[in-house]
């Protein structure tokens, strides 16, 4: 799941022309066609019941939710977890791992009677060249700041400061927080809070600062997380993150006598990375009124990231091949897609979206997104028919209330959660496309509430291994896992053959 995606609005930029590329799999069965950090929401019971849909999309989706199970996609999520550990421990785009788990994908797509595309893009990266700190006064001491991707560097040899933070709300989200402080040539240390890093090294630049420090501020005291400049052309100063332990400590460190002063060097450099996603098609079914399901393939280069995002790739997989031999039932063509790039701005989606024409874009009926479906510590979260700003695209909702209603019939609680700008629903929500799905969640901390409703430790992480080396089959839970799988299977049956209650269009 990407830390911080981009916080673009509206409609994506120009929409150019779906362009086919190099096909990977031999012709097997038909032709594929061309188609056209905030907190926790309150807990609520289950949803309201579903609309019942028509009794063919019932049959196809009782049926898929039936044959799709976690044992099922376990196989695939540990053949994926092979492919990682033998090639490099991650699957960055562009890195061996992600290769060797797309041609595992592509494999067990065209045993199904799949034909595979490979769609390629570019996209813009960036490259961390120096990331280093050292506090200066009242003591020496190491510090192991972490760089934000896209920020503006610090000259060779860093810059060293005095460091202060702000006068007002320590997480320096508003240019209040700085009225009355002399912050001028420093560096700002402030804490997480619920606006974006982003905001808060533009303001702390507004205020006139040198350079800015956050605060993960997470349970686990000594984990740092790389964030991103969203988008990179907002970037104003030099930027990282630190612990809460050693944030912690520099703040102790302030009551002694004299100045805190310390040495940053954070330097980078913009580069252009070349990655692909991964797309399958049902040969039967309207192109005209597609239904899209799809899941990131890659990780970070810290994690072999098996809950983020290998578990939802793997029961994708399991969903395409189980799919594949009902495919004389389904209505409307279902696309598969497994995403690159989506933990580098969610390159990969945003480019599949913003190649599409406006016909195309059009004949898309909906986008159901998994994104890190086994969380240890989970919320069983549907995304909520809603962005962080107000109502998503027509039909998003009714999405929503589908899912919701599935496990309201099975006596499953869930809580909502808004389509933000952290994974792949995103693009398609800003093209007016609409979108749902299921997220097991990341870095949220779990509160009491939820820990009564679902079980697990409060004041924790819901996935405690997010973004780290722990993130390996074993930190999934088999139950949230096989419970979303099922769910989501369930949503595409019912799509597949009957999609009025989203778009007017069975």
């Amino acid at each position: 799941m990407n830390l911080h995606a981009s916080a673009r609005r509206g409609r994506p930029g120009r929409l150019r022309r779906f362009r086919r590329k190099v096909c990977v799999a031999a012709a097997v069965g038909a032709a594929v066609l061309t188609l056209g950090a905030p907190a926790p929401p309150p807990a609520r019971a289950p949803g309201a019941p579903a609309p019942v849909p028509a009794p063919a999309a019932r049959s196809l989706a009782d049926e898929l939710a039936h044959a799709v199970t976690g044992r099922g996609a376990w196989r695939h999520l540990a053949a994926i977890e092979a492919a990682t550990t033998a090639n490099g421990g991650h699957r960055v785009t562009g890195s061996a791992g992600y290769d060797a788990s797309a041609d595992y994908l592509t494999k067990v797509l065209t045993a199904a009677g799949y034909q595979v595309e490979r769609q390629r893009f570019t996209f813009p990266d960036f490259e961390v060249t120096a990331e280093s700190g050292v506090l200066k006064a009242p003591e020496v001491r190491t510090l192991h700041p972490v760089m934000a991707n896209f920020s503006r560097s610090t000259p060779e040899g860093g810059v060293t400061a005095q460091l202060v933070v702000p006068s007002g709300e320590d997480t320096g989200c508003a240019a209040a927080d700085y009225a009355g402080a002399d912050v001028t040539g420093k560096i700002v240390l402030v804490r997480k809070g619920k606006c974006f890093l982003t905001d808060k090294q533009r303001l702390a630049a507004d205020a006139g600062a040198a350079a800015l420090l956050m605060n993960v501020d997470l349970p686990q005291t000594g984990l740092n997380l790389r964030h991103r400049m969203n988008p990179p052309s907002a970037a104003r100063i030099p930027t990282a993150t630190v612990t809460r332990a050693e944030a912690e400590q520099l703040l102790a460190d302030m009551p002694a006598a004299g100045p805190v002063t310390l040495t940053l060097d954070l330097r980078g450099r913009a580069t252009t990375n070349r990655a692909y996603n991964v797309l399958a098609d049902t040969p039967t079914g309207r192109a005209g009124n597609t239904v899209v399901m799809g899941a990131h393939l890659d990780s970070v280069d810290t994690t072999p990231g098996a809950n983020d995002n290998a578990a939802a790739a793997a029961m994708l997989l399991e969903t395409a091949v189980q799919l594949a031999p009902r495919r004389d039932r389904v209505e409307n063509r279902v696309r598969f897609a497994w995403w690159a790039a989506e933990e580098k701005g969610l390159s990969g989606s945003r480019y599949y979206v913003d190649e599409l024409t406006g016909q195309q874009r059009d004949e898309t009926a909906l986008y159901l997104n998994l994104e890190m479906i086994g969380s240890p510590n989970f919320a069983r979260q549907v995304y909520n028919g809603r962005t962080l700003d107000g109502p998503a695209p027509d039909g998003s909702e009714q999405i929503s209330r589908a899912l919701n209603g599935y496990f309201a019939t099975r006596g499953l609680p869930t809580v909502g959660l808004a389509l933000d700008h952290r994974s792949d629903h995103d693009p398609f929500i800003a093209a007016g496309i609409p979108a749902g799905g299921v997220n097991a969640g990341a870095d949220t901390v779990k509160t009491p509430e939820w820990a009564e409703l679902f079980g697990g430790t409060a004041g924790q992480m819901l996935d405690p291994c997010y973004h780290q080396r722990c993130d390996t089959p074993a930190n999934v839970n088999r139950t949230i896992f096989g419970q979303f799988g099922r769910s989501m299977a369930w949503a595409l049956g019912r799509y597949a053959v009957d999609t009025s209650e989203v778009n007017g269009r069975r």
